[in-house]
């Protein structure tokens, strides 16, 4: 009988910070490439979920984030205690998991309700 595939999934360090490179490209502080891969509404509030891959990419030239095109994410995140990133536009998302599968690291984050909203 053949054998059957082996896949190791654990979790994996978090970046400490994420900034815009260009549309739709993030770069760690190790010069890794994030790609936000889907973003979804989630109702009844309205916060937002994005999956964040880790996936090479080239990069060109670093855009102003002045110069982009609107966009639901900020222009970066900082790494905070508690298994949270703290945006640019000052809110907060929760790491709900951070996993690394077969060299493909994903990490999904989940926009928290603002607290004057509570």
């Amino acid at each position: 009988m053949g054998e059957l595939p082996f896949f190791r999934a654990h979790a994996a360090l978090h970046p400490d910070h994420l900034w815009i490179w260009e549309t739709s490209v993030y770069v760690d502080e190790n010069q890794r490439t994030w790609l936000p891969v889907t973003i979804e509404v989630q109702p009844p509030r309205g916060g937002l979920q994005v999956l964040m891959r880790q996936e090479d990419v080239p990069l060109g030239e670093a855009m102003c984030p002045s110069l982009l095109a609107p966009c639901l994410l900020p222009s970066m995140w900082q790494l905070y205690p508690g298994r949270r990133y703290r945006g640019s536009d000052s809110s907060f998302w929760r790491i709900v998991y951070h996993i690394e599968l077969s060299g493909m690291e994903d990490m999904l984050l989940e926009q928290l309700p603002d607290l004057e909203d509570e």
